[in-house]
C-alpha cells in the first residue's frame, strides 16, 4: 500500500537555514514564525496530512464526485469531514491577513504546509488552495466593503472561492469571452454566460461559495482590455453577514477527468446571476493575474509535491523488491536475489527524482520569500528586485517544475516496474493526477511564451540581470570554502549558458517573432536548470559548513548535489543549443507536410 511522510526534516533544512526566516524578524509577521512555532506548524501538518488527508486520496480517486438531479455535488465520502477539520483547526489562516483573522506568518512558511496537503492529497488540496487564491485576488482589487463582506470567511475558507475564466469557446484567448455583465443601476451586475473547468465550481464542503468571474461590461472595448471581474456568491450575503437568497448561478454538469476525480471540476451557468464589480471597469485581467500568479505557484507545487509521494514509493519499491543480482557480485547472501536498488539504473530513477525534488523545493520556497519580501521590505529597492524575480520566476516555477515532477511521477512508477501499472501501489493515480499541472492556469507553452515575450525584456531586462549578479555575487563569496569546488563550477557554467540563451533572444526574438517561440521551451527549461544549480550551490554550501556535525543529512545531501550538478545539470548545454537553433528548422515544415 502507498504512504506519505511529510519531508519535516528537508522543510526545516529551507526554513530554517536556506532563507533563514529568523533573520527577518523586523518584517510583518516573521516575528511570529520563530523556529520554533515553524517546527510546531511542520510537526502537526504532517500529522494531518498523513492522518487524514493521504487516507482519502484513494477514495477521492476511486469514488470521484456526483452531480445530484437539484444540481448540487457530492464530494468523496471522508471529504466534508475532512475540510471541516481542515476549517476548525485554522489551516488556512496560516498566511491570512491579521485584519481578516489570519495569523499573518509568511507566505514561505504557508507553502511548506501547502505542499504536504498537495503530496498526501492533490484533489482535496485545490478547494483550499483556490480558496486562496481567490481570497488574495479579492484583498489587492476588491472595495472596502467587498473585503469586509467577504474576506474573513474566504481567509478561513469557511466559504469557499473559485476562478471562472475559461468558456467553451475560448481557453487561454481570453479577448474572445461572451458573458455579459449589464449594470443595474444600483451597484449590482447581472451576469450571464457559461464557464467551463471551474474546479470546486460546486461542492457540499462550505455553505457558501464566492465566484470570482470575468464578464464583458455591455458596451465594453473588445479583447481582453474590455474584461471586468466580478464577485458573483453562490448565496447573497445580507449586511449581517447571514446567507440570503440563491443566486441564479449552478453547476450544469461535471467533467469527466483522467485525474484528480476528488475534486469537482464544473460547467458553470450564469443565468443573470447577481454580482459586484471587482476593481475597475474594463481592468478585471489585472486583478484577477494576483490570483492566476497564486495559481500558477501553486501548480508548480503541485509537480514537486506529487514527484515527492512517488519517490517515497519508489524508493521503499526498490529497497523491498528482490530482483537478479549486482552486476560485481552479490550483495544480499541472504536473499534469493539482491533488492533492485543496488542496480545502476534504478539507482539513476531515484537520484532523478531526489535531486529534482530538493532542489525545486528550495527554489520554491525561495521565490515564496521573494513574494513575503515584495510585500513586506521597508526597503524598496529590496522590494523592487523581489517584485521582479516573482514576476520574472512565477512562469519558471509553474512549467518547469510540473514538467519535471511529472517525469518524476512517470519515474517513481517505472522503478515499480510492472507493479507501478496496477491499482494496488498507488503510482497509477499519482501519474494521473500530476498530469493536468502541465496543462491547467495556463499551459506550459504559454508560460515559456510569457517568459520571453513579456517578462525577460521588462523594465530593459532588468529582473534577469539581477539574478545574474546575485549569482556572481554569491560564487565570489562561496570560493573561498573548500569542498565548493564541483558546485560553483556547475553553476558558472550553467549561469554562462543562460547568458549566452539570453542574449541570443534578445537580438533575435524581436526581428522573428517565431525565433522566440520556437525557443521559449528550452529557454525555461534552461532557466530553471541554473535555478535549481544555484540552490544546489548555496545548499552545498551550507552543508560543508555544518560537516563538523557529522549528521547524516547534510552529507546526503552533498551526494545528491553532485549527483545533480555530474549527471543532470549537463542537460544544459543541450537546451542552449536548441535556443539557437532558432524557428528555422521548425517554421520550414509546410502545412501539408505534417
Amino acid at each position: 500500500m502507498p504512504r506519505y511522510d511529510a519531508p519535516v526534516r528537508d522543510m526545516q533544512f529551507v526554513l530554517h537555514e536556506l532563507l533563514q526566516l529568523q533573520t527577518y524578524s523586523n518584517l510583518p509577521g516573521f516575528a511570529d514564525a520563530t523556529p520554533d512555532v515553524i517546527d510546531q506548524i511542520l510537526e502537526e501538518g504532517a500529522k494531518f496530512a498523513k492522518n487524514v488527508l493521504f487516507p482519502l486520496n484513494a477514495v477521492g480517486d476511486r469514488q470521484g464526485c456526483r452531480r445530484n438531479a437539484d444540481a448540487s455535488v457530492k464530494t468523496p465520502d471522508g471529504f466534508p469531514d475532512a475540510y471541516q477539520q481542515l476549517v476548525a483547526n485554522g489551516w488556512p489562516l496560516l498566511s491570512a491577513h491579521p485584519e481578516m483573522g489570519g495569523q499573518g506568518l509568511p507566505h514561505a512558511v504557508n507553502i511548506a504546509w501547502t505542499e504536504m496537503v498537495s503530496s498526501s492529497n492533490m484533489a482535496f488540496g485545490m478547494y483550499p488552495g483556490l480558496t486562496h487564491g481567490a481570497y488574495q485576488a479579492l484583498m489587492a482589487g476588491g472595495s472596502d466593503a467587498l473585503k469586509a463582506k467577504y474576506g474573513p470567511k474566504m481567509a478561513s475558507a469557511e466559504w469557499a472561492g473559485t476562478m471562472n475564466l475559461t468558456e467553451p469557446h475560448c481557453g487561454t484567448d481570453l479577448g474572445l469571452m461572451k458573458t455579459k455583465a449589464v449594470p443595474q443601476g444600483d451597484g449590482t451586475y447581472k451576469i450571464t454566460g457559461q464557464k467551463i473547468w471551474i474546479s470546486g465550481g460546486e461542492q457540499d464542503l462550505t455553505e457558501n461559495i464566492i465566484h470570482l468571474v470575468l464578464a464583458r461590461i455591455e458596451g465594453a472595448p473588445d479583447g481582453i482590455k474590455g474584461v471586468s471581474l466580478f464577485v458573483v456568491p453562490k448565496f447573497l450575503v445580507n449586511d449581517d453577514g447571514t446567507l440570503g437568497a440563491r443566486n441564479t448561478a449552478s453547476c450544469g454538469g461535471l467533467e469527466e477527468k483522467m485525474g484528480i476525480h476528488g475534486n469537482a471540476t464544473c460547467v458553470m451557468n450564469y443565468d443573470g446571476a447577481t454580482g459586484w464589480l471587482v476593481g475597475e471597469e474594463h481592468k478585471g485581467m489585472r486583478t484577477m493575474f494576483v490570483m492566476m500568479n497564486e495559481a500558477r505557484v501553486g501548480v508548480g507545487l503541485q509537480g514537486l509535491s506529487q514527484a515527492e509521494v512517488a519517490y517515497q514509493n519508489a524508493l521503499d519499491f526498490a529497497r523491498d523488491r528482490v530482483q537478479g543480482r549486482s552486476l560485481t557480485g552479490t550483495q544480499a547472501p541472504d536473499k534469493p536475489a539482491d533488492p533492485i536498488l543496488v542496480h545502476p539504473d534504478v539507482r539513476r530513477m531515484l537520484l532523478e527524482q531526489k535531486a529534482f525534488i530538493e532542489g525545486a523545493r528550495a527554489f520554491t520556497y525561495w521565490a515564496a520569500f521573494q513574494g513575503d519580501l515584495e510585500h513586506k521590505s521597508p526597503d524598496e529597492k529590496v522590494r523592487e528586485k523581489a517584485g521582479d524575480y516573482m514576476a520574472l520566476l512565477t512562469p519558471v516555477v509553474k512549467a518547469y517544475l510540473t514538467h519535471k515532477g511529472y517525469e518524476s511521477a512517470n519515474l517513481g512508477l517505472q522503478v515499480h516496474g510492472g507493479s507501478g501499472f496496477t491499482r494496488e501501489w498507488g503510482l497509477e493515480q499519482v501519474v494521473r493526477d500530476c498530469r493536468i499541472t502541465l496543462i491547467y492556469e495556463g499551459t506550459n507553452g504559454v508560460q515559456a511564451l510569457d517568459l520571453v515575450g513579456r517578462k525577460l525584456g521588462a523594465n530593459g531586462g532588468r529582473a534577469v540581470f539581477s539574478f545574474f549578479a546575485e549569482i556572481d555575487e554569491f560564487i565570489s563569496v562561496a570560493e573561498t570554502t573548500p569542498g565548493m569546488e564541483a558546485y560553483l563550477e556547475g553553476l558558472k557554467t550553467a549561469r554562462a549558458q543562460l547568458q549566452d540563451g539570453t542574449m541570443w533572444l534578445m537580438q533575435n526574438g524581436m526581428g522573428d517573432f517565431n525565433n522566440a517561440g520556437a525557443s521559449s521551451h528550452d529557454y525555461l527549461h534552461l532557466m530553471g536548470l541554473t535555478a535549481l544549480a544555484y540552490m544546489w550551490a548555496r545548499m552545498a554550501k551550507l552543508s560543508i559548513e555544518k560537516a563538523y556535525t557529522k549528521d547524516p543529512f547534510y552529507e546526503a545531501k552533498l551526494a545528491t548535489g553532485r549527483y545533480f550538478v555530474a549527471r543532470m545539470l549537463p542537460d544544459a548545454a543541450a537546451h542552449l543549443a536548441k535556443v539557437k537553433t532558432g524557428a528555422g528548422a521548425m517554421m520550414a515544415v509546410t502545412e501539408a507536410q505534417f
